[in-house]
């Protein structure tokens, strides 16, 4: 029976003594959370499959709009990522995870560009002639 006096005390599974607990989410906020991550997958999708904007450059563009504002929503939402919550340390964590990405996808396209201009194109009659 202690501990169900325990949880009745307010020292439940979520409370570890530390006050008030933050950083978690009401229902409301998944809820919401949800709404937008279905409004921010519906539109893209209306746009590309109904050829929308007609430009594949600027559709591309628009999509991969909708995406970082989708991933920003989850982080929000889901994730509980915020400049207060654990002391801010889940933002400077954030911020070096962007950059390692940031990193790897410009170093990824540059090469393949370079790769793509430098390679020299192969016309049928290099194809016979081919070791």
């Amino acid at each position: 029976m202690s501990g169900a006096s325990g949880h009745a005390a307010g020292h439940g599974h979520g409370d570890h003594g530390h006050g008030a607990v933050q950083g978690h989410g009401s229902f409301k906020d998944y809820v919401t959370g949800f709404v937008l991550s279905v409004i921010l997958t519906a539109i893209p999708f209306g746009l590309v499959m109904g050829d929308v904007i007609g430009d594949k450059l600027i559709t591309g563009i628009v999509v991969l709009a909708f995406a970082v504002v989708q991933i920003i929503v989850h982080m929000i939402y889901f994730l509980h990522m915020n400049t207060k919550s654990e002391g801010g340390w889940t933002f400077l964590a954030l911020i070096f995870t962007v950059t390692i990405v940031a990193i790897t996808l410009c170093g990824s396209i540059w090469v393949m560009h370079h790769l793509n201009t430098n390679m020299m194109p192969m016309t049928a009659d290099d194809a016979r002639h081919a070791p």
